[in-house]
């Protein structure tokens, strides 16, 4: 019987250095290789496959339960065939993710080996428990805020002439602040969406970073916080910046409420050019830079890798824990960059950039 050398492979590496499963058939359909991962994958020990028909060595079912090998009939079907996709097949009972390929003398001639890549479903499911996690928590958010705009309405609709103005006044102001509530966390999961499938679009306008700044801070002390919390410094003159102005003013409100909920003592906003330091001029604005920081605890060493994944909440429950996701995508939507680290007050520190870039119009 033909077997595969295990340095058929080239640079030393043989199939049982393969991280994926690889089974390997001859022309008459008998396993010539079952490297060490197939072994793994499928719980078939290499010596019980080799030298057997593919189909008693490894037989596949399609969801349906219907005999894989003779669906796609490898050997025997169009000769214009390269292989077959990745495709989620059963195994005795065990799922497996598996792709094919034909190898041809020519084009069009009969098939001389049948190579077959075998994949756990484990990465796949580790996405499912993601998604499924979204879910969960976003119906966690949706339930408080929508809990309590069908309270409030039920009961002005049952006793409205019972309440005074003021008392429906509130009343309203709660449900109009709820219904705020949901409507971010809507536009949240759309955001999530467009960056994971690469579609999250930039309307680049001419932004005034340091107004979109003063009117957070303004929005801030409106909330109930001191206006002394905020000091803003400007290092100027800055280049004229072409972005988005609702993902930057997305962007700025993030950071800002992250420093001020999570965060203690003065949040400082400094804004300043961005400048290349590779080029032959390193004065030459490339862009501008935004950076928050505080002087509460900051975030500890070993979770700044994980800041900006999804679900990440720091010491302090609440939120979705989506927010850190987003701004790193729109930062890099924009082409710029963001990064964490520790303020010189000891606090958190966010800095990220946004390069000059040119107008929609000019894209």
């Amino acid at each position: 019987m033909d077997t595969m050398d295990p340095a058929a492979l080239g640079l030393g590496l043989g199939p049982d250095d393969l991280p994926d499963g690889l089974v390997v058939a001859d022309e008459t359909g008998q396993v010539i290789c079952f490297n060490a991962a197939a072994a793994r994958i499928t719980g078939i020990a290499p010596q019980d496959a080799l030298g057997l028909p593919l189909d008693h060595a490894l037989p596949l079912q399609d969801v349906e339960g219907r005999p894989w090998w003779q669906l796609t009939a490898p050997y025997s079907g169009l000769a214009i065939r390269r292989g077959q996709p990745e495709r989620n097949l059963l195994l005795g009972g065990r799922e497996v993710l598996v792709s094919a390929r034909y190898v041809r003398s020519r084009p069009t001639g009969p098939v001389q080996r049948l190579v077959i890549a075998l994949r756990g479903t484990e990465a796949r499911r580790r996405t499912e428990l993601s998604h499924a996690e979204l879910i969960a928590t976003v119906a966690h958010e949706l339930r408080s805020p929508l809990t309590s705009v069908k309270g409030f309405t039920a009961t002005l609709l049952q006793k409205w002439e019972r309440f005074t103005d003021d008392q429906k006044r509130l009343m309203l102001e709660t449900v109009d602040a709820d219904a705020n509530r949901v409507t971010r966390l809507i536009a949240e999961l759309l955001d999530i969406s467009r960056i994971d499938s690469g579609r999250l679009e930039v309307r680049r306008q001419r932004v005034d970073m340091i107004a979109a700044v003063r009117r957070h801070v303004q929005a801030q002390t409106t909330a109930g916080q001191r206006p002394d919390r905020f000091l803003i410094r400007m290092l100027e003159p800055l280049p004229d910046l072409w972005a988005d102005p609702d993902k930057v003013d997305q962007v700025l409100g993030n950071l800002l409420e992250n420093a001020v909920r999570h965060g203690e003592g003065t949040v400082t906003i400094e804004v300043g050019p961005a400048t290349a330091a590779t080029s032959a001029d390193a004065t030459t604005p490339e862009g501008t830079t935004v950076t928050v920081s505080d002087e509460g605890p900051g975030i500890p060493e070993e979770s700044m890798s994980r800041v900006f994944t999804r679900f990440w909440r720091g010491s302090k429950r609440g939120g979705t824990g989506l927010g850190l996701y987003i701004v790193k995508g729109i930062v890099e939507a924009h082409g710029g960059a963001i990064t964490v680290g520790r303020a010189p007050a000891g606090g958190a520190e966010f800095r990220f950039s946004l390069p000059v870039a040119a107008p929609a119009f000019m894209a």
